[in-house]
């Protein structure tokens, strides 16, 4: 298991997160091929170096539609992802797309399950942010120009770069936002704007004025849906330190520190939240939505139980496991989209394997596996239901046979 410090003394924003992942060592060939399986524009991804205020750090470069010239905007909307930012390599003149399209290709396309899961959790908590500003629901929120392309390809793009560097935990410094104006589609702003204020509500500030926007939505994304602790550097070896560069240029480096940790080689205890109520009156339909919308909002797990409630009436135990610091939202979930009345909670332990994942060649094409191991011991490798899902449809073999030859041939690839 790695750790990953993400110091925001100065902001952060979509790209400079990513630059850094990719200062850290995140394979950009990874990422882009990744990246570029899915329906979206033609692009070209790249980073370069640049010199802030002494620091030598990486700038993400990205291009659409090959067009390479100057192309100076306003932010489209409050769900632009980049600070500080102007990006100039960009021509905008996509259609906007609505957050539920986006949830939908993420969900339907053959990213890592992690992937997966981290990407539609930032994005729902932008999404639900921008709905609360403008009166609508989430899903119908619109990602303008700027926010479509560089929104998917910055929260996917580290999203994939986490997991190249096989980031489990993310651990922050407090967030700074800047002060100001901003000219935005709407009109003029004050900073943070409104998205990135909302997002931010339970986050802990830094008290660093500087004229300017410093943290953007997606950044703020980023902070809320994947970080679980807040802090200073953390007591553990470094391994290694990556900078990824804003576009503007203040008095202060304007750099995003990237800081990754040897992997912890102990016993993982961590505490969660566990969440019940019983049902007997609901649909089953509603039942999968609210397994759905829990699970893309960071539940670690739900599961239903059949149990026999009183004068004998069949119904369902629903139990949700959560972060402590999400227990409210998922009670919040329960009474709103179930039938119950109430909801237990309790705090418990849980004991968990450090795990990674790890890519094996078989006669079915390569397949993504997941290890859980402690102390270097390995304990269990088991393959991605994804990638034996297509495997077994691609080559028309029934499932069991294709999970059993996987999982024969990653252990024999894997503990030799």
């Amino acid at each position: 298991m790695k750790n990953l410090y993400l110091d925001c003394q100065s902001g952060i924003s979509g790209d400079m997160t990513l630059s850094a992942l990719i200062d850290l060592g995140a394979d950009i060939e990874y990422i882009t091929s990744q990246l570029k399986k899915l329906p979206i524009d033609p692009f070209t991804m790249d980073v370069k170096q640049a010199d802030k205020q002494g620091i030598s750090s990486k700038q993400l470069v990205l291009q659409f539609d090959e067009v390479a010239h100057e192309h100076f905007h306003t932010a489209a909307s409050s769900v632009h992802s980049h600070s500080h930012a102007h990006h100039s390599t960009h021509h905008h003149d996509h259609s906007h797309r609505h957050a539920s399209t986006i949830f939908r290709m993420i969900e339907e396309s053959d990213l890592p399950e992690r992937v997966k899961q981290r990407s539609l959790s930032v994005f729902e908590v932008i999404a639900r942010a921008e709905g609360k500003i403008h009166g609508m629901d989430p899903s119908e929120v619109h990602f303008h120009e700027v926010g479509a392309m560089d929104s998917i390809i910055d929260v996917i793009g580290v999203s994939l770069a986490l997991e190249n560097l096989e980031v489990d935990k993310i651990i922050a410094s407090p967030v700074p936002t800047g002060y100001g104006k901003l000219m935005m589609a709407h009109g003029l702003y004050p900073i943070p704007a409104p998205a990135t204020a909302e997002i931010l509500k339970g986050v802990p500030l830094a008290d660093f004025q500087v004229e300017g926007e410093l943290t953007t939505p997606t950044g703020a994304g980023f902070i809320k849906a994947l970080v679980s602790d807040f802090g200073p550097l953390p007591a553990m070896r470094i391994e290694k330190i990556g900078y990824g560069a804003g576009k503007k240029d203040f008095n202060h480096p304007n750099v995003l520190r990237a800081v990754l940790f040897e992997a912890e080689d102990h016993a993982k205890v961590e505490s969660i939240t566990v969440l019940e109520c019983h049902i007997d009156d609901m649909a089953g339909e509603a039942m999968g939505y609210l397994m759905e919308k829990a699970l893309a909002n960071g539940a670690l797990d739900l599961y239903y139980t059949p149990i026999t409630m009183k004068k004998s009436r069949p119904g369902i135990l629903i139990t949700v496991l959560s972060k402590p610091d999400d227990a409210f939202f998922f009670e919040d979930l329960l009474l709103k989209e179930t039938s119950t009345f109430g909801v237990r909670k309790s705090n418990w332990e849980r004991n968990i394997l450090d795990r990674r994942f790890q890519k094996v060649d078989t006669p079915y094409g390569t397949v993504s596996v997941k290890i859980g191991y402690r102390h270097g011991d390995i304990y269990k490798i088991t393959p991605e239901y994804e990638d034996i899902k297509k495997a077994s449809i691609n080559h028309q073999v029934p499932f069991n046979k294709v999970y059993r030859l996987v999982e024969q041939i990653a252990a024999e690839q894997i503990t030799n």
